[in-house]
């Protein structure tokens, strides 16, 4: 029987808006992947904690409220720090295109903006897994 892949869903910051990463949750659930929903207001070193604690193959985060260039790159170093580094990070938000290619360049995976079919990223997410 094939491992099924479980994720850490998050809400970096003081964003307060989840609707779309339940969305995304549900989605990913309906595809048959384990998802561990963190919820809002979660601090870097909150996200990468569970992400061990939870034992999960990846970390999807949200963010739209502008702190994208920061946030992203503080839960990518908290995961390396702990000694997660090759936990996939990725995630999606309010997010523009020029900081979407810097944040996928700095090792981040793959950043989805709104209007993204839910199958993109459930198709993404089981590609870079496996």
């Amino acid at each position: 029987m094939e491992k099924k892949i479980r994720i850490l869903l998050a809400k970096p910051g003081l964003d307060g808006h989840d609707r779309g990463i339940k969305v995304i949750a549900n989605a990913l659930r309906d595809a048959g992947i384990e998802v561990i929903y963190a919820g809002l207001r979660q601090t870097p070193e909150s996200i990468a904690t569970a992400a061990i604690q939870e034992d999960v193959d990846a970390v999807g985060l949200s963010v739209l409220s502008g702190a994208h260039m920061t946030l992203f790159p503080a839960v990518k170093e908290k995961l390396i720090e702990k000694g997660a580094g090759d936990i996939l990070l990725f995630g999606g938000g309010i997010i523009p295109d020029e900081d979407k290619a810097k944040l996928e360049q700095s090792g981040i995976g793959k950043i989805f903006t709104p209007g993204t079919p839910t199958k993109d990223i459930v198709e993404y997410i089981k590609s870079a897994i496996k």
